[in-house]
Protein backbone atom coordinates (compact mmCIF):
# COMPACT_ATOMS: atom_id res chain seq x y z
CA UNK A 1 0.00 0.00 0.00
CA UNK A 2 1.46 3.33 -1.08
CA UNK A 3 0.94 5.90 1.72
CA UNK A 4 0.92 8.66 -0.90
CA UNK A 5 -2.03 7.12 -2.75
CA UNK A 6 -4.63 6.04 -0.21
CA UNK A 7 -8.38 5.85 -0.64
CA UNK A 8 -10.48 6.18 2.49
CA UNK A 9 -14.22 6.25 3.04
CA UNK A 10 -16.22 7.97 5.75
CA UNK A 11 -20.01 7.82 6.16
CA UNK A 12 -22.79 9.48 8.11
CA UNK A 13 -25.22 6.71 7.13
CA UNK A 14 -26.78 8.64 4.24
CA UNK A 15 -23.73 9.62 2.22
CA UNK A 16 -20.24 8.15 2.02
CA UNK A 17 -17.30 10.50 1.43
CA UNK A 18 -14.46 9.02 -0.60
CA UNK A 19 -11.05 10.68 -0.23
CA UNK A 20 -8.15 9.85 -2.56
CA UNK A 21 -4.89 11.16 -1.12
CA UNK A 22 -3.01 10.93 -4.43
CA UNK A 23 -5.36 13.48 -6.03
CA UNK A 24 -5.47 15.95 -3.14
CA UNK A 25 -3.83 19.32 -3.87
CA UNK A 26 -4.47 20.63 -0.34
CA UNK A 27 -6.50 23.63 -1.48
CA UNK A 28 -8.34 23.53 1.88
CA UNK A 29 -11.68 24.24 0.18
CA UNK A 30 -13.21 21.41 2.20
CA UNK A 31 -11.98 22.89 5.49
CA UNK A 32 -13.09 26.41 4.56
CA UNK A 33 -16.53 25.30 3.35
CA UNK A 34 -17.33 22.77 6.07
CA UNK A 35 -15.01 23.09 9.09
CA UNK A 36 -17.34 20.97 11.23
CA UNK A 37 -16.52 17.91 9.09
CA UNK A 38 -12.98 18.43 7.81
CA UNK A 39 -10.16 18.53 10.40
CA UNK A 40 -6.83 17.95 8.59
CA UNK A 41 -4.74 17.83 11.78
CA UNK A 42 -6.86 15.11 13.42
CA UNK A 43 -7.42 11.38 12.86
CA UNK A 44 -9.86 10.57 11.52
CA UNK A 45 -9.77 13.88 9.73
CA UNK A 46 -13.24 13.58 8.19
CA UNK A 47 -16.23 13.45 10.55
CA UNK A 48 -19.34 13.27 8.34
CA UNK A 49 -21.71 12.88 11.27
CA UNK A 50 -20.98 16.53 12.18
CA UNK A 51 -22.91 17.98 9.22
CA UNK A 52 -25.92 17.50 7.01
CA UNK A 53 -25.71 15.37 3.92
CA UNK A 54 -26.68 18.37 1.78
CA UNK A 55 -23.83 20.50 3.13
CA UNK A 56 -21.35 17.62 2.69
CA UNK A 57 -22.37 17.21 -0.97
CA UNK A 58 -22.11 20.97 -1.58
CA UNK A 59 -18.62 20.98 -0.05
CA UNK A 60 -17.43 18.00 -2.08
CA UNK A 61 -18.75 19.57 -5.29
CA UNK A 62 -16.31 22.47 -4.66
CA UNK A 63 -13.22 20.23 -4.45
CA UNK A 64 -10.96 21.44 -7.30
CA UNK A 65 -8.81 18.31 -7.54
CA UNK A 66 -11.49 15.64 -7.43
CA UNK A 67 -9.82 14.08 -4.39
CA UNK A 68 -13.19 14.14 -2.62
CA UNK A 69 -16.15 12.33 -4.13
CA UNK A 70 -19.24 10.78 -2.61
CA UNK A 71 -21.94 8.22 -3.13
CA UNK A 72 -25.35 7.90 -1.56
CA UNK A 73 -25.92 4.88 0.66
CA UNK A 74 -28.85 2.64 -0.19
CA UNK A 75 -31.80 2.96 2.14
CA UNK A 76 -33.36 -0.27 3.33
Amino acid sequence: MNPNDLTKEYTNGEVTIVWQSGKCIHSANCVKNNPDVFHPKEKPWILPEKSTTEKIINTIDKCPSGALTYYMNNSK
